[in-house]
């Protein structure tokens, strides 16, 4: 397995373009193979990429918005993750609380998904905690959405959400592309290992079931995204 940072955690700590950049330096000095996206700073991703390519880093995905893969935007979003060498792109979320809300959702990752396998592309969903505390017409609202969509389960939310991990990510191995590594207390996110998620039950699951990269996620990095990040890359080399 190998270790990604969803940017998002260190979305506090740069302003522009250029520390964008830096921070990528930074990333890759923590130990991380990878990165997800969650905005580009203003920047080409031709300039993205090259950087990328300097330090060794591989864009694992990124998070968009469900609007960006439908109609005449999903080519574009197709072209800018080509750009980035991503074979995974997704979204951390869409409104899901009405089965006209999740037939939207499944229909544009449906079609989305369809599209991708021209270029070996998947789309993928990230969940919070309501996917799996909710039903819809007897289903569960995760499982609903994994008729359209591939998954990236995060494990914190899945676990607030009162989802067994292990159980979820090895009976669903098929439909799951990322893991987001997650820590907490009381719907809090933590640096790993500062939480109460079960996170050995989660890494004995992706190990089992061939998960190829594992990103780290933290909503509310403390006392910054650089430093929580350190403290949770300590954590995976101890218990990974």
């Amino acid at each position: 397995m190998k270790l990604a940072v969803q940017l998002y955690t260190l979305r506090n700590d740069y302003s522009n373009g250029e520390e964008f950049l830096k921070i990528l330096e930074k990333v890759k000095e923590i130990g991380f193979e990878g990165v997800e996206f969650a905005g580009y700073a203003g920047l080409e991703p031709e300039v993205i990429k090259a950087k990328l390519d300097e330090l060794g880093l591989t864009a694992v995905g990124c998070h968009m918005g469900l609007e960006d893969y439908e109609g005449e935007k999903l080519e574009k979003s197709v072209e800018l993750g080509k750009a980035l060498g991503m074979k995974y792109m997704g979204i951390g979320g869409a409104p899901h609380s009405t089965k006209e809300e999740i037939d939207r959702i499944v229909n544009v990752f449906s079609e989305a998904n369809e599209r991708g396998k021209e270029d070996g592309m998947k789309f993928y969903y990230h969940n919070h905690t309501e996917e799996f505390e909710n039903e819809i017409d007897g289903k569960l609202v995760m499982d609903r959405i994994a008729d359209g969509a591939y998954l990236e389960i995060d494990t914190y939310w899945s676990f607030a959400g009162g989802a067994d991990n292990y159980k979820y990510i090895t009976e669903h191995k098929d439909d799951i592309v990322l893991l987001h590594i997650k820590d907490g207390i009381d719907r809090h996110p933590k640096a790993l290992g500062e939480g109460d998620n079960d996170l050995l039950s989660v890494f004995k699951a992706a190990k089992e079931t061939g998960i190829e990269w594992l990103v780290l996620e933290n909503d509310d990095p403390q006392p910054t995204g650089v430093e929580d990040i350190t403290r949770s890359m300590a954590y995976f080399k101890a218990n990974l």
